[in-house]
């Protein structure tokens, strides 16, 4: 019998590891291998399964992290939740570096990444119109409450090719634009897991202002350098929010998630 959990974690830059100890175990499908092992382990009375989705060395820049292959390794151990820590950049003066938000929705900048798992014959068009699961945004922000952390309870995602950071130019229409936060890996990552029908929370951690704030010169520049240290920085309060939020999820889902295909496939 395959090992099973019942919660995803999505490790992204500078999340390399969630626990002390856990088992290993090399999950394989047509999409090919995820980027590491998946690593199974308990946290709060609830299994949980572990992928850095940039590999255990950051082997996998954004464009290229196998995310059909690592969303599919936790459908096939049983996972039906996923949490998904990023490290994103702050589009806005009140998101400081150090702050989480729930990301209540995403916008796609990215291209020529295999966005679904449906190629054919079958069409399947999947409803993203609330792209990340409302009842495990309400789990986190109660859980990142109780914790004490600095968080926003919604906030838009703008997702970027990469792996080059943005231009002041590029910064300043994405913030001009009203949204957020920048990133580089949550799409297709959100879509696929919806085609999955698994449920899927986005806590995005503020690392730095992108590429500057106009009129601050305090703000600088994004740097590899500085997103690692900031993450670092914040690890131990995230990895007691993701405890929280296996803990707390409900045994039964209260949402549409487990649902989507339901009326998404059109055959002749």
């Amino acid at each position: 019998m395959k090992p099973r959990a019942e919660v995803g974690v999505f490790g992204g830059s500078g999340f390399y590891r969630l626990f002390g100890s856990a088992e290993e175990v090399a999950v394989r499908s047509k999409y090919g291998a995820p980027s590491a092992k998946v690593a199974i382990s308990t946290m709060k009375g609830r299994s949980v399964a572990f992928i850095p989705r940039h590999g255990v060395h950051h082997e996998f820049p954004p464009h290229r992290v196998p995310y059909r292959a690592n969303v599919g390794a936790f459908k096939q151990l049983g996972v039906t939740r996923v949490v998904a820590p990023t490290a994103v950049g702050s589009l806005k003066a009140e998101i400081r570096p150090g702050d989480l938000v729930l990301c209540d929705q995403f916008v796609n900048f990215t291209s020529g990444r295999a966005g679904t798992f449906y190629d054919g014959p079958d069409t399947t068009h999947v409803g993203m119109a609330e792209p990340y699961c409302p009842e495990m945004r309400r789990v986190a922000a109660r859980a990142a409450r109780k914790l004490g952390l600095r968080f926003h309870e919604k906030g838009t995602v703008v997702v970027v090719e990469g792996p080059r950071f943005s231009t002041k130019a590029e910064s300043r229409f994405f913030s001009r634009q009203g949204w957020d936060v920048i990133n580089m890996t949550q799409y297709p990552e959100a879509v696929l897991a919806r085609e999955m029908e698994l449920c899927y929370l986005n806590i995005s951690l503020a690392t730095d202002y992108d590429a500057g704030l106009e009129g601050d010169p305090k703000a600088k520049p994004v740097s590899h350098e500085e997103v690692v240290r900031v993450f670092n920085e914040n690890m131990e309060g995230l990895r007691r929010l993701i405890g929280e939020i296996a803990e707390k999820v409900p045994e039964e889902r209260g949402c549409d998630c487990g649902s989507a295909l339901r009326h998404a496939r059109l055959s002749a």
